[in-house]
C-alpha cells in the first residue's frame, strides 16, 4: 500500500470517528461529567467516611470498602432516586399539561408531532421495529420512555432503603440502640427526610426552567425558544 493510500484511509477513520463523536456530543459530554463527578463523590465520599469511623474510634476504610457501606449505597441511590423521578414526572405530566409561552410545553391550540398516532403511519426500514410490530408491543412502546424511568426510580427507591437501612443500623449499633429492617427503615423519618430533601430540588428546578424560559434566551439551546421570538409563542 502507498503513503498516499495510507494517508488517505488514516484520514477517512479519523473522519468517520470524528463524525461519531460529533453525532453523540451531547450524551458522551454528560456521560463523562457523570464519571468525573461520581469519582469525585466516591474519593471524598471515602475520605468523609473515614473521618467519621476516625472520630468515633473505628478504622478508617479504604475507597474498594467505601464502596461496600451502606453510606454509599445510600447516597447514590437516594439522589438517582430523585433524578428519575423527576424526569419521569416531566415526561409524563408534559403529555398532558401546557405553560404559555414555555418551550418545554407543547404548542397550544395546535397539533404537536408528539401527538400523532403512529399506527396509520407509513412503513420505512427506518421505521422502530415496535412501531412495525404492532399490537401490545407498540402499546408498550409508545409509554416506553415513562417506563423506564419508573422502573429506574423503582429500582433506586428500593436501593436507597437498602443502603439507608445499613448505615441507619450501624449509628444505631454505635449507641447501643436497636436496629430495623429494611421496611422498618421506610417508616423512619430519616428515610422520608433524605427523599423529600431531594425531590423538592428536582421540581424546583424544573419550575425554574419551566417559568424561565417565557422570558429568557440561551441561543443555540433547543431548550430555548429562538432569541427575538415573542414571549406568548408556546413550544420550541
Amino acid at each position: 500500500m502507498t503513503d498516499v493510500s495510507q494517508a488517505r484511509r488514516a484520514a477517512g477513520t479519523g473522519g468517520t470517528m470524528g463524525k461519531w463523536v460529533k453525532e453523540r456530543g451531547l450524551l458522551l459530554a454528560n456521560a463523562a461529567l457523570f464519571i468525573a463527578f461520581f469519582g469525585g463523590m466516591v474519593l471524598s465520599g471515602a475520605a468523609s467516611y473515614s473521618e467519621d469511623q476516625l472520630a468515633h474510634g473505628q478504622p478508617a476504610v479504604s475507597v474498594l470498602q467505601y464502596l461496600g457501606t451502606g453510606a454509599f449505597v445510600e447516597a447514590t441511590f437516594e439522589n438517582w432516586e430523585s433524578e428519575f423521578l423527576q424526569m419521569g414526572m416531566y415526561v409524563l405530566l408534559t403529555v398532558f399539561l401546557f405553560q404559555k409561552g414555555s418551550s418545554e410545553s407543547k404548542p397550544m391550540g395546535r397539533a404537536a408531532p408528539q401527538d400523532e398516532d403512529p399506527r396509520p403511519a407509513k412503513f420505512r426500514p427506518s421505521t422502530p421495529w415496535p412501531v412495525r410490530r404492532g399490537g401490545w408491543v407498540l402499546k408498550l412502546y409508545e409509554h416506553s420512555l415513562s417506563i423506564m424511568f419508573l422502573l429506574l426510580f423503582l429500582m433506586s427507591f428500593v436501593l436507597h432503603a437498602v443502603g439507608g437501612s445499613a448505615d441507619y443500623n450501624d449509628d444505631q449499633q454505635a449507641h447501643g440502640q436497636p436496629t430495623v429492617t429494611v421496611l422498618g427503615y421506610l417508616a423512619t423519618s430519616r428515610f422520608w427526610f433524605e427523599s423529600f430533601q431531594n425531590w423538592q430540588s428536582e421540581f424546583l428546578a424544573v419550575a425554574v426552567l419551566v417559568g424561565a424560559s417565557v422570558y429568557l434566551r440561551e441561543k443555540g439551546s433547543p431548550e430555548s425558544k429562538p432569541v427575538a421570538e415573542p414571549h406568548y409563542e408556546t413550544g420550541a
